[in-house]
């Protein structure tokens, strides 16, 4: 299974990365000189999930926000503009509370210890986040075994899920409960491939049974529910705690929010603040979160519908093919024709159009992104580019 390595991004695409917004005052000496000669509209980026401001068009849009209404600063997480984000993804996920958290990593940590309780056993797909990519703090941290299923695979069904369970019960002598189960969708390294709903409701009603609390690392949420059609309320009703990301696409520069039943949620604040995580001010954070999340739903799914008529289009050209991965999301594969020169159609695309994608590789493919920066310019502009770069 092919995936995005991020840490070897900007390697692979050529280039310094850019601001993504204007004023391109983000960059300074030499960046700026070389720079200098890039097309001045604002850049369409075919990675990522969604803005990574740089820190000069940050606080420009804190302060755009902070004019229509004043950022309240909070103290420790309590109050201010803290607070009033935790109020709106109450709202947005139908979940009693939500806390701010510092981390992804710590949210889901958190909330799995707390569901699992004394319980030693967690279920978690071996490709997630929680057990490939947080160090394995769920068993040196928090005493939790995690047991890993549907090896290189986005998801494990609630057949598997049974099948394991039942077998324990014949294959350990000494047998532990069993705390949670933890659900990553949509799954990065999975190429951001969906859980289909119909085994998400098929793994909750098997948990219900066996009365095993279930968490879902949402992360990249919002981007499940643009390209599913299915709310973030509903994904949320079928778990116990919900995280989602504040960075990843709503321009904050870190943060997370994690939302659930009060009797969870009340126990974080002394959690956070033992395992170090409670900072005095959070409040940049929280403000800019809460400033994007206005539209957002609705400009992650004006995305989807632009993207899907971009590579219709570029499909009818013969110079391209960009096709949707099987139950993917916002990740999709481009094959350039045979006749042209990849690294010539990236670099044309960046210099002549300030359109960034990922370099092709030897076979002439790359996997790219739609995220909201494909709304900052019209359709035909779009088309024209891609059009009329690597031809020379």
């Amino acid at each position: 299974m092919s995936s995005i390595n991020r840490r070897n991004f900007l390697r692979s695409s050529g280039g310094i990365a850019i601001p993504a917004v204007l004023p391109l005052s983000g960059l300074l000496g030499n960046d700026r000189q070389q720079q200098s000669d890039l097309p001045t509209h604002p850049q369409v980026k075919f990675f990522g999930d969604g803005e990574m401001y740089e820190p000069s068009d940050y606080i420009r849009i804190l302060a755009e926000a902070d004019k229509t209404v004043a950022i309240a600063k909070d103290r420790y997480g309590v109050g201010g503009v803290v607070e009033a984000l935790e109020k709106k993804f109450t709202v947005l996920t139908g979940k009693e509370k939500a806390i701010f958290m510092p981390s992804g990593t710590l949210a889901n940590q958190l909330a799995i210890a707390v569901l699992s309780g004394n319980k030693s056993k967690v279920f978690v797909q071996e490709t997630s986040h929680v057990f490939r990519d947080e160090a394995d703090a769920g068993q040196s941290v928090f005493q939790k075994r995690l047991i890993p299923l549907a090896k290189e695979e986005p998801f494990f069904t609630a057949a598997q899920l049974q099948k394991t369970i039942d077998d324990m019960g014949n294959a350990e002598a000494f047998l532990t409960g069993f705390g949670a189960v933890s659900i990553e969708n949509p799954v990065r390294r999975a190429d951001g491939r969906m859980v289909p709903i119909h085994e998400i409701k098929q793994i909750r009603k098997y948990c219900l049974e066996k009365k095993i609390p279930m968490h879902l690392d949402g992360a990249r949420l919002y981007i499940a529910s643009a390209w599913s059609g299915i709310s973030i309320q509903e994904y949320s009703q079928y778990f116990d705690t919900v995280y989602i990301s504040l960075y990843k696409y709503l321009g904050a520069s870190a943060g997370a929010m994690l939302c659930g039943d009060a009797a969870v949620i009340d126990q974080m604040s002394h959690l956070i603040k033992i395992h170090g995580g409670s900072m005095y001010g959070n409040w940049t954070n929280a403000a800019m979160a809460l400033h994007r999340m206005e539209g957002a739903e609705k400009r992650f799914a004006d995305a989807k519908k632009l993207g899907e008529e971009l590579f219709n289009a570029l499909n009818k050209t013969g110079r391209f093919s960009i096709q949707p991965l099987d139950n993917g999301t916002n990740i999709y594969r481009l094959t350039v024709a045979k006749n042209i020169d990849g690294k010539n159609l990236q670099i044309q695309l960046n210099q002549q159009f300030n359109i960034r994608i990922p370099r092709p590789d030897n076979n002439n493919e790359a996997l790219i992104s739609v995220n909201e920066t494909i709304l900052y310019q019209p359709l035909d502009y779009l088309i024209n580019s891609f059009s009329k770069a690597g031809l020379g």
